[in-house]
């Protein structure tokens, strides 16, 4: 037994709401809209899930592509399971999507005899706001495992349109569309999503109460244990939650001085389109060519231990906002208790195929602006449309 556990504030004084609102983190420039309303219909949200890969035609592995509607993920699995009669560690799937939303993504299923159920897939124990339907299948010979896709594609209505400036009746929109083709070169900062912290911050009122609770440690292992206990992944929401306020904290520092696009000495870079990172001790006239086409991103700590590859002024900026903030401190704390080593991640998000129209209802004055576009897996389609609106609401 150990005691990796220290002294925390009183958690019953901190506004989990108010330090995980991620409509107060700052933006680049002001956005165009002054508000918007999404989700107003689940169809409202639409997520595709981008998946490139060649299917074999054979192998004991059947991959499902769905559409769902008003259902998560997790549940699908397990209406899945339950119709193939296969365990559900049997079903994989690389993401997970909203609930709210109407969504495509992958399934497997494992199959060792490669027999189909004998009926189709019609779950019945769903309400008339959930659907689910089969597109496509394919035999394959490897699980789908998480993370496995690239990238997803959003299509999201915003609807009661408001601009900050011009009044929608002269028909003038070009601030909005000016600003969307902007930053469909420059990128947005790459904050964490509001899902990631629960509901009202719950998710680090968790965190903390974990790091305040005394860390078991693994049983040694012997011959007949198979495998060796990994406290921390039954907690990884609460650590990435805590890891993700660090990280939104320091980018929204690096939004305020300008640094989260230009790079500091001591940057740690990631390369486009990859999990490839390298370090530079100074910003010369090749690493800021780099950085203005969009080739190489700075980056943020995702903290932890051993976060050795940052220094000079970028460790200073991260170190010192982690210092000077007593919440902040004690999740930093709690994450190299657990051991979590630390990772960076990129403080820019490109997008990609964006695109954009603008719609009317027949018999209404409403402004609706459909927006589309595409996402690396792990960012967050609410640090786009924060860039845009800058009071965002849901129906």
């Amino acid at each position: 037994m150990t005691t990796n556990t220290y002294d925390l504030p009183d958690i019953k004084t901190v506004n989990f709401a108010i330090v995980t609102d991620t409509s107060k983190l700052p933006q680049p420039t002001i956005p165009p809209i002054k508000q918007a309303t999404y989700k107003t219909h689940n169809k409202d949200f639409v997520v595709n899930e981008i998946l490139d890969i060649d299917f074999t035609g054979e192998g004991e592995h059947l991959w499902l592509h769905i559409q769902k509607l008003g259902m998560n993920t997790a549940y699908l699995a397990k209406l899945l399971s339950e119709w193939a009669e296969v365990p559900l560690r049997d079903v994989g799937y690389s993401g997970l999507k909203d609930r709210h939303a109407l969504t495509t993504q992958w399934f497997s299923l494992r199959l060792p005899l490669r027999q189909l159920p004998e009926s189709e897939f019609a779950p019945v124990d769903i309400s008339d706001n959930e659907s689910v339907v089969i597109l496509t299948q394919h035999w394959h010979n490897k699980k789908l495992n998480r993370g496995t896709h690239n990238a997803n594609q959003f299509i999201i209505t915003l609807r009661d349109v408001i601009l900050r400036d011009i009044e929608l009746e002269s028909g003038d929109l070009s601030s909005v569309e000016q600003h969307l083709t902007h930053i469909s070169t420059t990128g947005v900062p790459n904050y964490f999503g509001p899902q990631r912290f629960g509901w009202h911050g719950n998710n680090i009122k968790e965190a903390l109460a974990l790091f305040a609770r005394p860390m078991q440690e693994s049983k040694p292992q012997t011959k007949k244990s198979k495998r060796k206990r990994v406290p921390r992944e039954q907690n990884s929401m609460e650590l990435s939650a805590a890891r993700s306020l660090i990280f939104n904290e320091i980018l929204a520092a690096r939004v305020r001085d300008g640094s989260w696009t230009a790079g500091l000495a001591g940057e740690v870079f990631n390369l486009n389109g990859s999990g490839s990172i390298f370090a530079s001790e100074q910003i010369d006239d090749t690493l800021r060519e780099r950085l203005v086409s969009g080739d190489i991103h700075p980056t943020g700590v995702l903290w932890g231990t051993l976060n050795d590859k940052v220094s000079g002024l970028a460790a200073q900026l991260e170190n010192d906002i982690v210092k000077s903030n007593p919440l902040l401190e004690q999740l930093a704390k709690g994450l190299e208790c657990r051991d979590v080593k630390a990772q960076r991640r990129a403080l820019r998000l490109p997008i990609e195929n964006m695109s954009w129209e603008w719609q009317s209802e027949q018999g209404s004055n409403e402004q609706i602006l459909v927006l589309s576009f595409a996402l690396t897996t792990g960012s967050f389609a609410t640090s786009v449309l924060a860039c845009v609106v800058q009071h965002l609401q849901t129906a």
